[in-house]
């Protein structure tokens, strides 16, 4: 005998709370179907805006001053991390001190419900009211289910407890449970724009131009005078003939 433990349950009624039906799926196993609904309600978003200047790159390591005032240190940016500027995706590598970066975060919480429904149909081979009963399904196979504390079955179209089976009975029971839950997604951009240009000078303003210095010529030392003249050797003196004078 092939045994398995199933919890089977009814709910009447079935409210819907979710706006739109986004997934419904049906698998068998064993005889017993499942199917899931899942619901989804409004999301509600939270945005999240950072910008600050790219003070130090160092490999994968990023240091930036957020608008605060604050140093924020980013270790290890993977380097398929981008930051569109001008147009293009720059990696960690490529990023400059001086330029500014601002990531935009959007936090995205989605309410859903998730309702399972669980059904089996078969003869009834053994029953032990009011907690357990032997079901033959349909492959010729015999499971036991657990039978919840007010648990209704429907024997040709009419409901009974489990006091009410009788062995042959053909019984289908159905397990609805609905489970809350809350999906959280983020979606983050990132860009980053060139440090401005140095300014220019003003329109009247004398443009200088610095020019270097001429190096300077080597020149040789003059000599310093001799203390004393220095002795030559004397010419002869021409003798001078006399001059004569007549009177007239």
């Amino acid at each position: 005998m092939k045994s398995a433990q199933l919890k089977l349950g009814v709910i009447p009624t079935l409210v819907a709370t979710g706006i739109v039906l986004l997934v419904s799926t049906l698998t068998i196993n064993a005889q017993v179907k499942t199917q899931t609904h899942v619901a989804h309600e409004n999301a509600t978003q939270v945005v999240k805006v950072d910008r600050g200047e790219v003070v130090v790159v160092e490999g994968n390591d990023l240091i930036v001053k957020m608008e605060d005032g604050e140093l924020r240190h980013f270790p290890n940016v993977p380097d398929n991390v981008t930051v569109k500027v001008d147009g293009e995706n720059l990696t960690i590598h490529d990023l400059k001190p001086g330029m500014k970066l601002e990531r935009i975060t959007v936090t995205s919480t989605t309410p859903r419900m998730v309702t399972t429904v669980q059904s089996v149909t078969g003869k009834v081979f053994h029953i032990s009211p009011p907690n357990t009963v032997i079901l033959t399904l349909e492959d010729g196979t015999n499971q036991s289910f657990k039978i919840p504390k007010g648990q209704k079955f429907t024997v040709n179209g009419q409901q009974t407890d489990a006091w009410g089976l009788k062995k042959g009975m053909t019984v289908s029971a159905t397990k609805i449970v609905e489970t809350p839950e809350t999906v959280v997604s983020q979606e983050v951009s990132r860009t980053g724009s060139l440090p401005p240009p140095p300014p220019a000078p003003p329109a009247d303003a004398p443009l200088l131009i610095a020019q270097e210095a001429p190096a300077p010529v080597e020149t040789a030392a003059a000599e310093p005078a001799p203390e004393q003249l220095p002795k030559t050797g004397s010419l002869p003196i021409p003798q001078l003939r006399p001059l004569v004078t007549r009177e007239i």
